[in-house]
């Protein structure tokens, strides 16, 4: 999603002659007075800070921002701040599965050139109480990504992670990438005639799939499709895709009990009984022919092998160890 733009001021890393963080050595070369970002030896959260500052700030010139700011939040939610431990996990998980990822496969000028300048957590979720959906990730005007819902992480539940934050992270990263080099304009006819920019979250995922959308907020846009398409090729296991695949070659009805009502699961979610495929599209072959664009694009565009990435993000998420990236923090 694509919303305003902001101004943001971030520090510029310079050269530093250091190994760890101390007392001696915290002070940055800078064209920016930035004291604050520096972290606080009487803090609390010094550990964590100084991890922050040795792991995101210095080879990325990333803010890592844990703490909620008012003025980066948008007014219009209720919102709360990311629990310390929770923020902890976040920052180890987001450098394992996202930064160190691309870095193996594409080096590591690729995020410092590309990469946001800030990514900003926040606690709770943003509902929109108009139409019923919940904002779970924002990328703003190329250089920041907001995370939400982070007091909800479950550091050892890998499709959880995936569904709620690390899918929202490459589609949101991806976003900031086509904004730099466009996709191919062929992309957009594909599906031109089943978008639904205002209504998609009615459309759920079996008959968006049918239609050949790997999610149901694929269906919205192109450039939302686009992204989709990577972001969950990326995360999802293989027997995951052939799912989605699957679902794709089939046609859907909501099933409904005897009065005609529509039968609900325990999460509140319709429920779909497979019937004879009659929209007239090959949904699976449609996803197929998207991802060819995709893994076309990040080759020619990045240098970048879309199942190489794949490879190494499953990789990572099959070896996770959640104490073990805690450690990092541990002096």
């Amino acid at each position: 999603m694509m919303k305003k733009i902001f101004n943001i001021i971030f520090i510029v890393a310079g050269m530093f002659l250091f190994s760890s963080c101390n007392e001696e050595n915290l002070e940055p070369e800078s064209i920016f007075n930035n004291e604050d970002e520096l972290p606080d030896p009487d803090s609390y959260s010094y550990l964590l800070d100084c991890w922050l500052y040795e792991n995101y700030l210095l080879p990325f010139n990333l803010q890592f921002r844990y703490r909620m700011r008012d003025v980066e939040t948008d007014m219009d939610y209720n919102l709360v701040p990311a629990d310390y431990d929770k923020a902890i996990d976040m920052a180890v998980l987001t450098k394992y599965l996202w930064f160190d990822a691309y870095t193996e496969i594409a080096g590591i000028n690729f995020l410092k050139l590309y990469g946001p300048r800030m990514i900003h957590l926040i606690g709770s979720a943003a509902h929109n109480p108009a139409n019923g959906t919940m904002m779970v990730g924002l990328a703003e005007s190329g250089v920041k990504i907001t995370l939400f819902r982070c007091n909800q992480l479950d550091a050892e539940n890998v499709d959880g992670l995936n569904d709620m934050y690390f899918h929202t992270m490459h589609h949101e990263f991806i976003h900031i990438l086509h904004q730099v080099k466009s996709y191919q304009t062929e992309f957009n006819a594909i599906s031109a005639n089943y978008y639904e920019p205002y209504s998609w979250e009615d459309r759920d995922f079996e008959p968006a799939a049918s239609l050949g959308f790997v999610s149901s907020y694929a269906g919205a846009e192109a450039r939302e499709d686009f992204v989709e398409v990577i972001s969950n090729y990326i995360v999802k296991t293989d027997e995951q895709w052939e799912h989605i695949l699957d679902v794709a070659t089939k046609g859907w009805v909501v099933s409904r009990d005897i009065l005609g009502n529509e039968l609900i699961d325990e999460d509140g979610h319709r429920i779909y009984k497979e019937v004879e495929d009659s929209d007239g599209v090959d949904g699976k072959a449609v996803i197929l022919e998207k991802l060819f664009l995709c893994k076309q694009w990040m080759k020619d565009s990045w240098g970048i092998d879309l199942e190489e990435l794949r490879h190494e993000v499953l990789l990572r998420q099959e070896n996770l160890d959640i104490n073990l990236l805690r450690k990092q923090l541990e002096r």
